[in-house]
């Protein structure tokens, strides 16, 4: 087939962000497929045509991709951050395992980009420097019982913890049952880190106490990073530095 798919990454939102690949992919492609607000941040041009879908049309987007693609085209689905955390790639390949046998013979390939854990991570210091996980907090596409075992699992073995998409319009309480669960099981002054908006105008960055934490201070477009037992804070003028150390106390 002369088409191909490229999935990238756009990063979390300043261009600078976006890596010379994806960029050189995206000048190549003739076609750009994801959720409204990424598409466009690719700039319009001659011969490159926007395909915006909703939020929650992740495999028909796909589909609609990997159609285009086997047509001819070079199509680029784009995602925020890294498209193999919580975003377009593995919609993709979900899409070309249950699709069509003819697209197993599309060039698909997958574009790293900087996700918002790590970008809110290199704000505050070196938060995720010892070993850590990332939860998506919505239930969406997955139950919340199964949300809270695995944040309860991930408290037990002394994880950082990274929280995507902790709180919406359409889910407001999920993050508050977050709270309590940590309140329960850490010590009140374990550190957390409210990251909204990196790298973007609207950036702000809150380090608080667990105790201080409070669910109005996390939206979708924040990053939630919550320290391990180890995690230390260094005060100074401004945002104060937060670290964890790579050594641990045997």
């Amino acid at each position: 087939m002369s088409g191909w798919l490229a999935i990238a990454g756009l990063g979390p939102g300043d261009g600078r962000l976006v890596t010379p690949e994806v960029t050189a992919t995206l000048d190549a492609a003739t076609d750009v497929v994801g959720y409204i607000p990424y598409v466009r941040r690719v700039a319009p041009r001659s011969g490159l045509v926007r395909h915006e879908s909703d939020n929650r049309e992740e495999i028909d987007r796909a589909r609609h991709a990997l159609a285009l693609a086997a047509e001819g085209r070079r199509v680029v689905v784009v995602s925020s951050g890294d498209p193999g955390v919580f975003a377009m790639a593995a919609a993709v390949f979900e899409a070309l395992e249950q699709g069509d046998a003819g697209w197993r013979r599309i060039e698909v390939r997958v574009l790293p980009g900087i996700t918002a854990m790590l970008a809110a991570a290199a704000r505050a210091g070196a938060p995720l420097g010892h070993d850590f996980c990332a939860i998506n907090l919505s239930d969406n596409l997955k139950p919340w019982a199964l949300i809270e075992r695995r944040l309860r699992l991930a408290v037990e073995a002394d994880f950082a913890i990274a929280f995507y998409n902790p709180r919406s319009l359409a889910r407001p309480e999920g993050f508050g049952r977050v709270l309590d669960i940590l309140h329960a099981a850490c010590e009140p002054g374990r550190i957390v880190i409210f990251a909204r908006a990196v790298s973007t105008p609207e950036e702000a960055i809150t380090v608080v106490p667990l105790a201080q934490a409070r669910p109005e201070m996390a939206d979708m477009r924040t990053v939630v990073l919550v320290g391990s037992s180890t995690t230390r804070m260094i005060a100074r003028e401004g945002v104060p530095i937060v670290y964890t150390p790579r050594s641990v106390p045997a």
